[in-house]
């Protein structure tokens, strides 16, 4: 049950293709739940058009114009990746929690930067991650958790997606002041946060990446090998030069193999429980997910409006929102070095705390348009 007897007032900056593709939509589908407040984008122009669209009866150009004049109790950002610090701060220190599109930030730093501007009570930044919070990953997460499929062991998460060189075209794409990364940052990100949601901390890293197809600053395509705390081993492999695309996860567990394999978003029948040849049927039967709910974005805002409006920390913020971030930069370390890197090492001390390029260590000036993602 709600406590909250009026709506949440949401703003949204970045009036872009996946504003109005994805957050808008699912703002909208949340009834009076939420009220569209405003939109704001550096194309004062569009701003005012997707405003009048979706019913929002303010535009800005600037963020700190908006908090200002709105005060909003919620700001989704959807602008591109060098641009989420500033507005995350900017919208946390002017009271209202964040949702963010991915990647969260271009390093840690950033990150914990962030971190520094919540409440212990809120506001909170938690970021888009939609993959985990379909029913079948629900229904996974709680099995893993309560031991009904005996041991994780061994593990795949790859993220074999296609990318034209047209798509780098877009000038902040594809290098490391703007974009913080190439697909290990972008496009695998979501895999590696669901596989990161079911199996828990990891703890050591070994990777490999290539610019091998498109003329990027970054990698076009990465492999690793990750151990998890539990003992769990699992490769990792992103790609934007794959032409047959797919997002498969397997995990293999003592009594069972679980696998889902789809493109952009999945329901349960992208998802298959195989039982290991001493499991019994009648077990079998009880592993299937008891509803279907489909990964999406409005599914992860639904739980996020819900967790403010009973007061709590949402999914995907804090350290839950932190720890593909730190899979990643740990995945660069590797690539970059060529030795292992432990989870245990990415503190300020190391430069890839910093960049993910490890080009430097300090606090970097954060880039502060709200272009359109």
């Amino acid at each position: 049950m709600s406590a909250r007897s009026t709506p949440i007032r949401t703003a949204v900056v970045g009036a872009g293709g996946i504003a109005q593709g994805q957050h808008l939509p699912a703002l909208r589908g949340l009834g009076d739940r939420v009220s569209i407040d405003a939109v704001v984008d550096m194309d004062g122009g569009r701003a005012m058009e997707v405003a009048a669209e979706w019913g929002a009866p303010r535009s800005f150009t600037a963020v700190a114009d908006m908090l200002a004049e709105v005060q909003p109790d919620l700001v989704v950002v959807c602008t591109p990746p060098g641009s989420h610090t500033d507005a995350v701060i900017r919208s946390l220190d002017a009271g209202a929690s964040v949702w963010c599109e991915k990647p969260p930030t271009l390093s840690l730093a950033e990150y914990d930067s962030i971190l520094e501007h919540e409440g212990a009570a809120g506001p909170y930044a938690s970021y888009v991650f939609q993959h985990r919070f379909g029913s079948a990953a629900r229904t996974l997460r709680a099995q893993i958790a309560a031991g009904d499929l005996g041991a994780p062991l061994v593990g795949i998460c790859h993220t074999l997606w296609y990318r034209d060189t047209a798509y780098y075209d877009v000038a902040w794409r594809g290098k490391w002041e703007t974009e913080g990364g190439g697909p290990a940052m972008g496009h695998g990100i979501h895999q590696m946060d669901l596989l990161l949601s079911l199996l828990g901390d990891w703890t050591e890293i070994s990777a490999t990446m290539a610019t091998l197809g498109r003329e990027v600053e970054t990698e076009d395509v990465s492999f690793a090998h990750v151990t998890f705390e539990n003992g769990a081993i699992v490769s990792v492999v992103n790609s934007v030069l794959s032409p047959r695309e797919t997002s498969y996860l397997r995990f293999d567990f003592a009594d069972a193999t679980v696998e889902v394999e789809h493109l952009y978003g999945y329901d349960n029948s992208h998802w298959r429980w195989t039982p290991a040849p001493h499991v019994g049927p009648d077990v079998v039967g009880a592993w299937a997910p008891t509803q279907n709910l489909a990964s999406s974005h409005a599914v992860q805002l639904e739980e996020l409006v819900s967790s403010l409006e009973r007061g709590e920390r949402p999914a995907a913020s804090g350290h839950d929102g932190r720890r593909v971030l730190e899979l990643v930069a740990g995945l660069y370390q590797s690539a970059f070095t060529g030795r292992r890197v432990q989870r245990s090492e990415l503190h300020r001390d190391n430069p890839f705390y910093w960049s993910m390029n490890g080009s430097g260590q300090g606090s970097r000036e954060p880039i502060k348009e709200t272009a359109d993602a």
